[in-house]
C-alpha cells in the first residue's frame, strides 16, 4: 500500500465510487465545495446520504491507497480506528483529493476553532479555508502565526488563536468548550468537520484537536474507552446508547444541562437534558 495525504479541506470517504449521487458532484469535485453542498441539502437529501457515506477526512490526513479504478482511490485512514480494518478506516474517496504526505511531521497544531484561513504569509490574504480538527505540522512561529508543512510540499501560516498545540494537556472543560462552539450545526452523516458533524463524529473531532486517537464509530468508542457507571459519569465523560439486543447506536459528551450531542439527521448538534426514551437506551459511560 502506498502513503498519501489529503490535499483538499474536507474530503468525504464514500462506501463505494459509485455510492455519490448526481447531487453529490460538488463533494467529490476535484476542488470540493462542501460547505454549498451540505447548505444545499433538505433532510429528505440527506437521510439519502445513508448507506453512501462513512466519515470525512481533513486537509494533510494521511491515508493508505489499497487500490484505485476509475479516478478513485479505496483508502484506509489510520487516524480514525475502526473495527472494520485493524489498520483504520476503510472506504473510498475521489484520487483528484490525494497528494504527498507533508514533509514535516513534528510538532503537530490542531485546528481548535470551526474554520481558519491558511495564508501563504502571517496575516496574508487567505488562500484555503480549513475545518476544526485539522493536523498540521509546525515548523516555525513568527508574530502570532505558525508556519506549517502542507501536502506536496509546500508550507503555509495559521493564526495562533486559532490553533493548539496537540500535545498540550487538557480537561473535560476543555472537551465541552470545543464542542460546544458547534450547537446549532446541522447534523450530517458520516461528518468529522466544521460543515457537519454526526454523534461519534464530533466524539472523534473533538478528541483529535486534544490529541487523542478515538475510534471513528459510536460502538468502537464505547469498546475502546474505560467504563465508569452511568450515575457516576461526570461533565466531559460520555454516554452510549443501544436498543435491546443491539449494538451502540449514539453517543455524547455528559453535560450539565443532560448531554452535548449530534442526535440525528434533520436536527441540529444541542445540549440537552435527557429525554425519557433517551434514558431507556442509555446502556453505558465511558470516560478517556
Amino acid at each position: 500500500m502506498k502513503l498519501a495525504a489529503v490535499k483538499v479541506p474536507v474530503s468525504t470517504v464514500w462506501t463505494s465510487p459509485e455510492a455519490p449521487r448526481d447531487l453529490d458532484a460538488l463533494a467529490i469535485a476535484a476542488t470540493p465545495d462542501v460547505a454549498t453542498w451540505t447548505a444545499s441539502m433538505d433532510t429528505g437529501v440527506r437521510l439519502g446520504l445513508h448507506g453512501r457515506t462513512l466519515t470525512q477526512a481533513l486537509y494533510a490526513e494521511p491515508v493508505l491507497i489499497r487500490s484505485e479504478r476509475d479516478g478513485w482511490s479505496e483508502i484506509i485512514a489510520p487516524w480514525q480506528p475502526s473495527s472494520s480494518d485493524a489498520l483504520g478506516y476503510p472506504g473510498w474517496l475521489p484520487t483528484s483529493h490525494l497528494g504527498e504526505l507533508p514533509t514535516a511531521a513534528s510538532d503537530p497544531v490542531a485546528v481548535t476553532v470551526p474554520l481558519t484561513q491558511l495564508t501563504a504569509e502571517p496575516g496574508g490574504a487567505p488562500v484555503l479555508e480549513l475545518s476544526f480538527g485539522t493536523i498540521l505540522a509546525s515548523t516555525e512561529h513568527a508574530d502570532g502565526y505558525t508556519r506549517v508543512a502542507l501536502p506536496d510540499g509546500g508550507s503555509g501560516w495559521l493564526a495562533d488563536k486559532d490553533l493548539r498545540v496537540v500535545s498540550d494537556p487538557a480537561d473535560n472543560v476543555e472537551r465541552l468548550r470545543l464542542g460546544s462552539q458547534f450547537l446549532g450545526l446541522q447534523y450530517l452523516w458520516g461528518g468529522t468537520s466544521a460543515y457537519g458533524l454526526d454523534c461519534s463524529g464530533l466524539v472523534h473531532a473533538v478528541h483529535r484537536v486534544l490529541g487523542l486517537r478515538t475510534p471513528r464509530d459510536a460502538h468502537d468508542q464505547c469498546a475502546a474507552l474505560d467504563k465508569v457507571a452511568v450515575d457516576q459519569a461526570q461533565p466531559g465523560d460520555l454516554y452510549f446508547f443501544a436498543r435491546p439486543g443491539q449494538t451502540v447506536h449514539h453517543v455524547g459528551f455528559v453535560s450539565p444541562a443532560g448531554m452535548l450531542h449530534a442526535s440525528e439527521t434533520g436536527k441540529v448538534l444541542e445540549d440537552e437534558a435527557l429525554a425519557e426514551d433517551r434514558l431507556g437506551t442509555l446502556v453505558a459511560a465511558g470516560r478517556l
